[in-house]
This record gives structure tokens, C-alpha cells and sequence, in this order.
């Protein structure tokens, strides 16, 4: 479905000539490409589940976010701006994100489910929530209200 959605988004894209979009959907479609083709070779399946494809959005919103970071601290902001317009577009094809509170509270009930204390027990939350949350909330976002929440316990 997503996979079906992009093809036909970048089809589209390509007769408006809007050519951010189009180059950008071409990244992502050539991503999906080349996890199929690690799939097939690890198990001999050759389409992706809609979970997986989904990961691969993920992973390149996450390049996008890194890249901007650095083409920031570079102060190259043109650059950075590019890396914004292609976030944008791959942003439609993530599932609606969490809001602050949202996490807050699947942290917190992690961190009880987990007995977690202090900052030492990070590793135990993290594992509890990032399945629950994948795709629907950054893991750099979560990581912090984690560090927060079992600092605030621990004082």
C-alpha cells in the first residue's frame, strides 16, 4: 500500500514537474529498492511488509534530520534548507507522531512496569517503550524524556 502510494505520488510529482518532490520520492523508492533486495538475498522474499517499509521512512527522515544538523553547524543553510524540503515530503509518509504528553505517559508506565530507579536502569525503559513508539516518535525524543524522568525519580 505505502510502497503503491509512493509510485503513484512520484508519478504525479514528475508531471507537475515538482522536482524536490520527485527526487526525493526517487531516494526513498530507491531505498525500498535496495532493502528488498537485502530481504530476498537474506530470506528469498521479495516484497516488504508495510512495517518495514515503514522503517526505511523512518531511516531516511532520520539522515534528513542528521544532515541538517551538521549542514547547520557547517552554517551551510542552503544545504540545510534542501534537507528541510525532503524531510517535508517524506513527513506525509510517516504515521501520525506523538505528542510530548503521549510519551511522557508510556515512558512513565515503562518505568514502572520495569521497577526502574536511576539513570542506570535507561537501557531497561528504552527497550520497553522504542517497539511501542516506532515510527510514531523520534528515539533522540524519547532517550530525553527517559534521562529526565529517571533523573527526576532518582532526586
Amino acid at each position: 500500500m505505502l510502497k503503491e502510494n509512493l509510485q503513484k505520488d512520484l508519478k504525479q510529482a514528475v508531471k507537475e514537474r515538482k522536482e524536490i518532490i520527485s527526487l526525493t520520492l526517487r531516494l526513498l523508492l530507491a531505498a525500498v529498492s535496495n532493502k528488498e533486495k537485502e530481504k530476498k538475498y537474506k530470506t528469498g522474499e521479495e516484497e516488504l511488509a508495510e512495517q518495514e517499509l515503514l522503517e526505511v521512512v523512518v531511516a531516511e527522515v532520520k539522515k534528513r534530520k542528521e544532515a541538517i544538523r551538521e549542514y547547520e553547524k557547517g552554517k551551510r543553510q542552503d544545504l540545510a534548507e534542501k534537507e528541510e524540503k525532503e524531510l517535508e515530503v517524506l513527513a506525509k509518509y510517516l504515521p501520525e507522531q506523538l505528542s510530548e504528553k503521549e510519551l511522557k505517559d508510556m515512558v512513565q508506565q515503562a518505568i514502572q512496569e520495569t521497577g526502574a530507579e536511576d539513570l542506570k536502569d535507561m537501557g531497561k525503559v528504552m527497550s520497553q517503550t522504542m517497539p511501542k513508539v516506532k515510527g510514531r516518535a523520534d528515539g533522540s525524543q524519547v532517550s530525553q524524556i527517559v534521562r529526565d524522568l529517571l533523573e527526576k525519580n532518582a532526586d
